[in-house]
């Protein structure tokens, strides 16, 4: 079975950052499952295990515009430290779950700290970086009714992950 649309797909996984570091692997613990076509993994590699079948070893790179978005220098605003309450020490690299005014979460790490303001940075962390994949298809079948509906993968025996 080909990788479409609606298909549940199984892989092991190792990505690496434009130096050759692991950012992130699958290998040595449980390979990632997934529902193709429903935005659950980055477009670039969506697009890169499409067609592919069981059994197939990939090595891509995907650029940032296919990945976590190209680095925005106008993603970041200056909050007062007040605002972060009961957090404790605020420190520069933490990263926090903060709302907009419209009520959405969003995730945001703190770049500076001067004085009483702080500086938040709302980037990705991999924003703006070319990202290096290894994947291995473990498994490709079709998604169940239910899985479709619930618009997630579930495990062994119809339970969720």
């Amino acid at each position: 079975m080909q990788i479409d649309r609606n298909s549940v797909v199984t892989i092991e996984y190792t990505l690496r950052d434009p130096e050759g570091e692991v950012i992130d692997s699958s290998v040595g613990s449980d390979p990632l499952s997934y529902l193709h076509g429903h935005g659950q993994l980055i477009p670039g590699v969506e697009k890169q295990l499409a067609g592919q079948s069981e059994g197939a070893a990939l090595r891509f790179t995907v650029p940032p515009g296919e990945g976590y978005g190209e680095y925005d220098e106008n993603a970041f605003r200056t909050v007062s430290k007040a605002n972060f309450g009961d957090a404790g020490e605020v420190e520069e690299g933490m990263q926090f779950w903060v709302t907009d005014e419209d009520g959405r979460e969003m995730p945001a790490r703190v770049d500076a700290i001067e004085g009483d303001e702080v500086r938040l940075d709302f980037n990705h962390p991999l924003a703006g970086l070319p990202l290096d994949f290894e994947i291995k298809v473990v498994n490709v079948r079709e998604a169940s009714a239910e899985e479709l509906s619930h618009g997630h993968v579930h495990g062994p025996g119809g339970a969720h992950d």
